[in-house]
């Protein structure tokens, strides 16, 4: 890091697991920054012990970012270097960083990359699914509605899949990728990098039975194949599907379902709300 390469913003990998999986290029960045902006200040600073560094810390998460990011900006204009790290892993994936790049790049400050340990390509090559194109789709969002619909989107992707989840959420997770994108190969990978690592390898069934007797523990990366053609859950060839949301109410009353129970089925089925279904009913007599 030269004088002249002042206020910067430096994107450091740290280990996702194992102390030593970090670069010899990272430590020297942590070590020469003015300032390291930290997901978990506590987290980074037993890092920043193992090496014996010492440069000054701040916190930076999704719960202050926005008041914070301009603090680091500000750092930046004074012509300073800040390097950013998450708790593991590259910063600015599944976390606040990537605002903060987006914003130091559109004032005019240098933005550089300090590769290292990713846990989704980590898992991706241990996974014996195949590399050569995958979609890193992150943590699924938690509410029910929104999972639907991103699993909806990534169902017909022939690329091999890519999730975060956390041990908590990873039984609901299964469950879901099941009904959405059927039974297909995956693998959960646990604890990366660590003494505990642990990937196991089979389908999303079979993960599913395994964590009903194995209670999950630690940060999971998921990987499972893409679509085959053969694995499309049975809704998907579901008769409804070649149906307008109006005839689809339709076709529920003619079996018997009072209107306003219709309504609520077909906005279930396809993933809307209520009140747009009634409106093309509405539509549809207008």
């Amino acid at each position: 890091m030269n004088k002249e390469e002042k206020g910067a913003l430096y994107l450091c990998a740290t280990p996702i697991g194992n102390l030593e999986d970090i670069t010899l290029r990272v430590l020297r960045v942590l070590d020469e920054a003015d300032l390291i902006a930290a997901e978990d200040t506590r987290h980074t600073r037993k890092l920043l012990s193992h090496y014996d560094l010492h440069t000054p810390l701040t916190s930076y998460h999704m719960h202050n970012h926005k008041e914070k990011g301009e603090y680091l900006l500000d750092i930046l204009a004074s012509g300073k270097n800040i390097a950013l790290v998450s708790d593991a892993g590259m910063p600015g994936v599944s976390d606040p960083g990537s605002e903060l790049v987006a914003a130091a790049l559109e004032k005019g400050y240098r933005v550089v990359p300090v590769p290292g340990p990713s846990a989704s390509i980590t898992a991706l090559v241990v996974s014996g699914l195949p590399t050569d194109s995958f979609v890193f789709a992150g943590f699924l969002p938690v509410a029910k509605k929104a999972r639907r619909e991103k699993l909806n989107e990534l169902r017909d992707r022939r690329d091999t899949l890519i999730f975060y989840e956390a041990p908590h959420r990873l039984k609901t997770t299964l469950s879901c990728l099941i009904e959405t994108l059927g039974d297909r190969p995956a693998v959960a990978a646990r604890e990366l990098t660590k003494k505990h690592e642990e990937v196991i390898r089979g389908t999303l069934t079979g993960l599913e039975e395994h964590f009903e007797e194995n209670e999950p523990r630690g940060e999971f990366t998921l990987v499972v194949a893409g679509a085959t053609g053969e694995d499309a859950p049975q809704e998907k060839e579901a008769p409804w599907q070649c149906l307008g949301l109006a005839p689809h109410v339709t076709a529920l009353e003619a079996e018997g379902t009072p209107r306003k129970e219709a309504i609520r089925e077909v906005a279930r089925l396809r993933g809307l709300s209520r009140r747009e279904v009634y409106r093309a009913v509405v539509e549809s007599k207008g």
